[in-house]
């Protein structure tokens, strides 16, 4: 989803999509592990539902100068691009980790958004090579 700000279109702001794969699948794991060992499935079952609670009230918007989270319409926090010193996403053929490295700290992030939209907004908005380069 993209929004542009009316009174300054050169301020765009783009809100990433929600993606609900990690929480049902590890709701869904959890139900099989459910038939072998009930006890072992309850803490993946509840990891799996929490997410899935994030996943509906937590959001990421990326401008030009922040990246801000968002729980439904209140900002949580921002970090300023300019404080960021590298960023990856962890395990490419099924993206579960986002993890980025500000000056002062480091922060991790499940894959709750889509992964391609979240890897297109870092590539525009906060390259590599140019936050590598400073």
């Amino acid at each position: 989803m993209t929004s542009v700000n009316p009174l300054n279109q050169n301020q765009q702001t783009i809100e990433l999509a929600p993606s609900y794969k990690i929480p049902i699948i590890l709701v869904l794991i959890a139900i099989a592990i459910l038939i072998i060992q009930p006890w072992a499935s309850l803490p993946v079952a509840l990891l799996g539902l929490f997410l899935l609670l994030q996943t509906v009230t937590i959001r990421l918007k990326f401008t030009s100068t922040t990246l801000e989270v968002y729980r439904s319409d209140k900002c949580l926090r921002s970090f300023p691009y300019s404080d960021w010193q590298n960023w990856e996403i962890f395990w490419q053929p099924v993206p579960i980790l986002f993890y980025f490295k500000e000056v002062k700290s480091i922060h991790f992030l499940p894959i709750i958004f889509d992964p391609q939209e979240l890897k297109a907004c870092l590539e525009q908005f906060c390259p590599l090579e140019k936050i590598q380069a400073t």
